[in-house]
């Protein structure tokens, strides 16, 4: 019987720790402790052990020395990210990191050296993709060569800012990354993924402030178009979902294949169908709706499989490379748009 994976937490800053937790969780691994950063709320401490009574509050540093802790995840303050994984690699880790992964390109080059020093896995977790059920269904579909190959991929990513509920660090571009860094990072990733582009550039950027005149320095709004060697794609991401949606964002990928066209329609459909994951498909047929609940998330059971055999089932490492460059570059690319 094979020993289940044993995980550790450093940083519990963003509330995606528990999808990955819970994830891992699910698929066999055993949470063997967790520790917090310096500027965590004790609120945000106190949900935490709340969630997993089983396991102890330990420092960072007892997490890292353990032996038997295989994999370290961290969903710390975004620029903490890169300095939490370095050092779990080098302790003999895997990490698995919230998106951004990391917040300058200087960074994104020193786990790249670690990696290669270490030869420790670093994944990121984009989670509008690897915990959605309805992209395990349009995966399925387009293997299937439902709509024949994937030419362009349009990712839509508005949030909800909830100003209330966010701390100091939020509002800090040089903290948060910024927002083509931060969650247009799950769009970039997506793009790859459906095109099967292994190189990419970024053809245009653009961030601004539309609607938060009060907080001079925050980007609302953001858009990017992508070229890869197997398509193209948009993106557009955004702080502006309105209070009247009934969850936090009206997240949607279509994509434009040579026979037809997906649309994911995530988290909600506005038509008026209860429940989330809805997937739409239109083809020579017609037109189909599925309801994807029950399609499942494997990216976790492989992930634990790739710790073990040392393989890259669940995201290739060149992946989470090119997916967090590609994010770095953009963010670099439209700010310089917007210097004097």
């Amino acid at each position: 019987m094979t020993i289940p994976l044993r995980i550790g937490v450093i940083g519990v800053d963003h509330n995606h720790i528990y999808g990955m937790v819970n994830g891992l969780l699910a698929a066999g691994a055993t949470l063997a402790g967790w520790a917090t950063g310096p500027e965590t709320p004790e609120k945000t401490i106190q949900v935490f052990a709340d969630s997993y009574p089983q396991a102890p509050r330990l420092s960072a540093e007892q997490i890292l020395e353990d032996e038997s802790i295989a994999m370290v995840l961290t969903a710390a303050i975004n620029s903490d990210r890169a300095g939490i994984a370095i050092l779990a690699m080098q302790h003999g880790k895997d990490v698995l990191v919230d998106k951004p992964g990391c917040t300058t390109l200087e960074q994104l080059a020193a786990i790249r050296r670690t990696v290669e020093e270490t030869g420790r896995h670093w994944t990121v977790c984009f989670s509008e993709r690897l915990t959605v059920e309805s992209v395990t269904l349009a995966d399925r579909l387009v293997s299937q060569g439902r709509i024949g190959k994937v030419v362009q991929t349009v990712g839509l990513g508005p949030h909800r800012r909830n100003t209330a509920l966010r701390p100091a660090w939020f509002w800090d571009r040089a903290r948060f990354g910024g927002i083509l860094t931060d969650i247009c990072a799950h769009q970039f990733d997506q793009f790859l993924h459906f095109t099967g582009s292994t190189e990419a550039r970024v053809v245009t950027a653009h961030v601004g402030n539309v609607a938060n005149p009060d907080r001079p320095g925050f980007q609302d709004f953001g858009e990017v178009v992508l070229e890869g060697d197997g398509g193209r794609g948009y993106a557009r991401v955004d702080w502006l979902t309105p209070d009247g949606l009934p969850t936090w964002g009206d997240g949607r990928m279509t994509l434009l294949g040579t026979e037809g066209y997906i649309e994911l329609r995530k988290y909600v459909d506005i038509a008026g169908r209860p429940g989330q994951d809805h997937v739409f498909l239109v083809d020579g047929k017609g037109v189909e709706h599925f309801q994807a609940a029950g399609a499942g998330t494997p990216f976790f059971a492989r992930l634990i499989e790739d710790v073990e055999n040392r393989s890259e089932t669940a995201m290739p490492q060149a992946h989470a490379f090119l997916a967090t460059e590609l994010a770095l570059t953009a963010q670099m690319i439209a700010e310089k748009d917007l210097r004097p």
